[in-house]
């Protein structure tokens, strides 16, 4: 009995892993074949994008780097994710913590409507943001398009907090209002450290969203100089897009932070996810 049970945990084990490497090898291949052709010129690509480069186009990436800009749009990147982020998390964390404590009156209302708006689109409030952001000047602002993104990503971060503050038990909190503690000691001494995993989690699910927006700033950000590292990729589109060796190094130079930084901080993102999970 014991023998059979054993047998068929090991069938199941060998089968999951194939399905992972299935899917591993679905997600890497496309990858792969995107850096191989990046080292190649068109005439290579179009013949076999399946061979090996015959000789190293590594021009390509110095060609990619400087037709989209890039070193102008990483800088844009980086100001307009880290001033999303910034935000999101003082107001989500606030926010986070009061929704969780059931602090103030209608407490399941207000979260029912944070959950409501998750699903609404943005493109209901392009017309209207636009004509305020025109009238205010702050066309073409990173850190103006900076709150907007803020805003899109709150509810979600609103809630994904609330779950974190939710597993904090509520006698740290009455022990250490006991011993005099004020309110914002309380947030900043004892719950924002006990939810460091929350913060993370939403620091790297609202950077990513941050960093690949295009539809919000497409619309806000114009002229080359507020152009993010995403725009300037897509910008290339209508002028190199014969060059196939030049979109791909682009495309490279694009993916790879992301895929970097996503491989140094996943550990802590599924611990993140894992940890906020337990109650709702």
């Amino acid at each position: 009995m014991g023998t059979s049970m054993t047998a068929k945990k090991k069938k199941h084990a060998l089968l999951s892993h194939f399905v992972l490497i299935l899917f591993a090898l679905l997600a890497l291949v496309p990858l792969s074949l995107v850096l191989l052709n990046s080292f190649k010129d068109q005439k290579a690509i179009v013949k076999n994008p399946l061979s090996w480069p015959e000789t190293w186009q590594f021009a390509n990436y110095i060609d990619a780097w400087n037709a989209a800009n890039f070193s102008r749009g990483f800088v844009n990147s980086i100001l307009l994710t880290g001033t999303t982020i910034i935000i999101v998390l003082i107001a989500a964390s606030l926010a986070g913590y009061v929704l969780a404590g059931k602090r103030i009156r209608g407490t399941q209302l207000v979260t029912v409507y944070f959950m409501v708006a998750m699903t609404v689109p943005i493109q209901l409030f392009l017309f209207p943001l636009y004509f305020v952001m025109a009238k205010l000047g702050l066309l073409g602002n990173v850190f103006a398009v900076g709150f907007i993104l803020s805003a899109v990503n709150m509810p979600l971060a609103i809630f994904l907090m609330r779950t974190f503050f939710i597993n904090i038990p509520v006698e740290l909190e009455e022990s250490a209002k006991i011993d005099g503690a004020s309110t914002m000691q309380i947030i900043t001494k004892i719950m924002i450290p006990l939810v460091r995993p929350g913060l993370l989690t939403v620091s790297i699910i609202v950077g990513i969203s941050a960093w690949n927006e295009f539809l919000v700033t497409s619309t806000f950000l114009q002229g080359q100089d507020s152009f993010t590292a995403t725009l300037g990729f897509l910008s290339l589109n209508n002028t190199y897009n014969m060059n196939q060796g030049l979109m791909m190094a682009a495309s490279v130079i694009m993916i790879g932070p992301i895929i970097i930084f996503f491989l140094a901080v996943q550990k802590y993102f599924i611990d993140g996810l894992v940890s906020g999970s337990v109650k709702g």
